[in-house]
């Protein structure tokens, strides 16, 4: 057998021999090499016979080794702090959270050897100095959680700090010694050492008294008892919390990067929004309504349970090349014209346009609003008519064709020959952004703190983050909500950037599979963390194909849907009234919409849903579990046009559970399996099941219970669990 095995590469420890040198052994056969064979039947090994092989050159004594080769920084980190949740690619972007909430942060940390780690979650506001603290607990595999509660409308910062515990860690191995019946004297004296460091630390009077008393009776134990009451007193839990709090933070290490947080009023995470025209709420078909008699419609639309009520844009309206009924590209002297084609001669994004009055009469109209506990959202539209006041006075900030005209905005084949768009890399690009800035600070000075930004993502990243940024730093509760209909991940670099909440695909989305997969994409993955979808179910652009054949009983299912899928949803007033006329057959526009033409609505009409509205708004405000984003959870049921989903909250003291048939035209059944050990059920207790849309009970035993849901008497199930106590 080998004295000196082999380390699994093929290289040996090398045993030197008396009277032998490094330098004297053939050069084949130092460690590492294999030894030369003796040449046979007349070969050679390589090597010429006329000369000698050249020496290889021998390492040189550590001493003669440059200083060069040791460690070329001062100081190193004395614990590993990786993984971190939540961090939104490399802490490049903030996560979203709202007052009040409760914000756990993860995080892999460890540190060679056996000692006990302390961490702490430090978080702070920006502009203040001083971290607090917040405790982290180990769950497994060194993985570490902690959490913090915001109570304030602000951006913060966040990190984690970790470090040995060295009172912990002694007094750990001093149980073990103790259990081994082994003699601790010294190791006594390298605690009463521990314990004099930190009262030397602690700052609080009350502490540094407690421990300097521990100290006294430490030192006082005598005769044969002594060891084993210092070692009681040692160990105690009592002593341990006060050391708890002064601890030795000699290799405290923080994380390389200090992550942001926005927190958000409530509002931005928990609101039902209604979109209106305003001048579409009067009673005269021959005009449009001022903001003075859209008044009379607040008290209908705040009965409805709305939180906003969100407007098409009220400023002045262009002349040139306006568009005519149903998006006709020739206006009558008397129609109106799109309040997306901003500007003329009574001004532009300031002003109000004249039909529908004066700023006194917005100012009138807010002040109504709030009243009935509604808050107003308007629209913020980055494009003007060829009549607004900045073609003139900044040409500049506008693109034009070779024959120096300024060019219309297009959408191949689409042209909006009534709208100019901006070049936002003008060579004056940023008077123009800094322009645009100003107007959203002139509307929040004016009361406005929900703006609904029209198209985003098609001007610059950098300017949306840059503009939010810049009005959230005076205005720390206003809402920015991104339209924007386009390609996921410019959706996602909008909600990542700033904007509070976003538009998503969930108008488009019917089937259960597709309903599963976005709605499990949205709450349960990293997007969950700062994109805050707002669940619209129609707009002015867009009446889905769902709503044009189904009918009343898909309003009623997508109402349901909306509503209780995410905590912030909205509908576009005559969803209520089960309007659903396109203007073709292949269309999502509405027929005869408001966009292009005066309208006036009859808010009683036949069929409508306003009582299902009423009542799901109220469910949603009453029910704590409908205003938490990312607590939903799906449940499996056998029928593919039956979805159902939980939302609770944390203790489980508020659970909703909702089933819905998505087929507006037949009854569906099928066998549910309730997670009820989720929310302390056990086995075959029978609970409650209340139907908060119907007022109805039903006792439910175990997880495996059948529903039934025809869509023209019901579409769905809204359950409030009853869970026995």
């Amino acid at each position: 057998m080998e004295s000196n095995p082999s380390n699994g590469h093929g290289a040996r420890t090398r045993s030197t021999r008396s009277g032998s040198s490094a330098s004297s052994q053939n050069p084949s056969t130092r460690r590492g090499t294999a030894p030369a064979r003796a040449p046979r039947n007349g070969q050679t090994n390589g090597v010429s016979t006329r000369s000698a092989p050249k020496p290889r050159r021998t390492a040189r004594p550590a001493a003669a080794r440059p200083a060069g080769a040791l460690p070329p920084f001062d100081s190193f980190p004395a614990l590993a702090i990786e993984a971190v949740y939540p961090e939104i690619d490399g802490g490049r972007w903030p996560i979203k959270r709202a007052v009040g909430d409760t914000v756990s942060v993860e995080a892999d940390i460890s540190k060679e050897g056996h000692d006990l780690l302390t961490a702490r979650v430090v978080y702070r506001e920006h502009g203040a100095t001083a971290w607090q603290e917040a405790p982290m607990r180990p769950t497994v595999n060194d993985r570490w959680r902690g959490e913090f509660r915001v109570d304030r409308n602000a951006r913060y910062l966040y990190s984690i700090l970790a470090f040995t515990d060295v009172y912990g860690s002694w007094r750990a191995d001093l149980q073990k010694r103790i259990a081994a019946a082994q003699d601790v004297t010294s190791e006594l004296l390298e605690g009463l050492r521990l314990v004099e460091q930190a009262a030397e630390r602690a700052t609080d009077r009350d502490d540094r008294g407690r421990l300097r008393e521990y100290l006294k009776r430490w030192r006082e134990f005598k005769g044969p008892t002594a060891m084993r009451d210092a070692c009681e007193l040692a160990i105690s839990e009592e002593l341990a919390d006060v050391m708890d709090r002064w601890p030795d933070r000699s290799d405290a290490t923080r994380y390389r990067r200090e992550l942001e947080l926005i927190v958000d009023r409530t509002a931005a995470r928990f609101a039902a929004w209604y979109e209106i025209f305003p001048r579409s709420q009067g009673t005269d078909p021959t005009r449009g309504a001022t903001f003075r008699e859209a008044e009379a419609r607040l008290p209908a639309i705040a009965a409805m349970g709305f939180d906003v009520l969100y407007m098409t844009p009220i400023h002045p309206i262009g002349h040139t090349k306006r568009k005519g009924p149903n998006n006709t590209l020739v206006a009558g002297p008397h129609d109106p014209g799109s309040p997306y084609a901003i500007g003329s001669e009574a001004g532009g994004h300031e002003a109000i346009a004249p039909e529908l009055g004066t700023l006194d009469d917005f100012m009138h109209f807010q002040g109504a609003a709030k009243r009935h506990g509604m808050e107003l959202a308007i629209d913020f539209a980055i494009q003007v008519s060829p009549d607004h006041p900045w073609v003139k006075e900044h040409p500049e900030w506008f693109y034009h064709r070779p024959d120096g005209t300024i060019k219309y905005a297009e959408n191949p084949p689409k042209k909006y020959e009534d709208i100019y768009p901006l070049n936002f890399r003008t060579s004056d690009w940023k008077n123009l952004w800094g322009a645009w800035r100003d107007l959203i600070m002139l509307w929040a000075e004016r009361g406005v703190r929900i703006f609904r930004v029209d198209n985003p993502h098609t001007k610059p990243l950098a300017f949306w983050e840059w503009a939010i940024r810049d009005v959230q730093s005076t205005y720390p509760d206003t809402i920015f909500l991104a339209e924007a209909f386009t390609r996921p991940k410019m959706m996602r670099a909008l909600a990542k950037l700033g904007f509070t909440q976003s538009y998503t695909y969930f108008t488009w989305r019917n089937e259960r599979w597709e309903l599963l997969e976005y709605l499990t994409e949205l709450t349960q993955t990293d997007m969950r963390e700062y994109y805050r979808a707002n669940f619209f179910t129609n707009t002015p652009d867009i009446l889905p194909r769902i709503l044009q054949v189904g009918g009343r009983p898909a309003f009623r299912m997508r109402l349901v849907l909306a509503a209780t899928l995410s905590s912030v949803y909205g509908i576009y007033s005559g969803f209520e009234l089960c309007e659903n006329r396109p203007r073709g057959a292949d269309s999502e526009y509405y027929l005869d919409s408001e966009m292009y033409q005066h309208k006036v609505w009859d808010w009683d009409r036949p069929g409508n849903i306003v009582d299902d509205v009423t009542r799901i708004n109220q469910i949603r405000r009453d029910n704590p579990a409908l205003h938490l984003y990312d607590n939903l959870r799906f449940m499996s049921s056998d029928n593919q046009q039956v979805l159902a989903y939980s939302k609770a909250t944390p203790d489980a003291s508020n659970v909703i559970m909702c089933v819905v048939n998505l087929d507006p035209f037949w009854a569906q059944s099928t066998w549910l399996d309730v997670p009820v050990h989720d929310w302390g059920i056990v086995g075959d207790q029978p609970y409650v099941v209340h139907d908060l849309l119907t007022d109805q009970r039903y006792t439910w035993r175990g997880s495996s219970n059948w529903v039934r849901l025809d869509p023209h008497v019901q579409p769905a199930h809204v359950f409030s669990v009853e869970i026995p106590r």
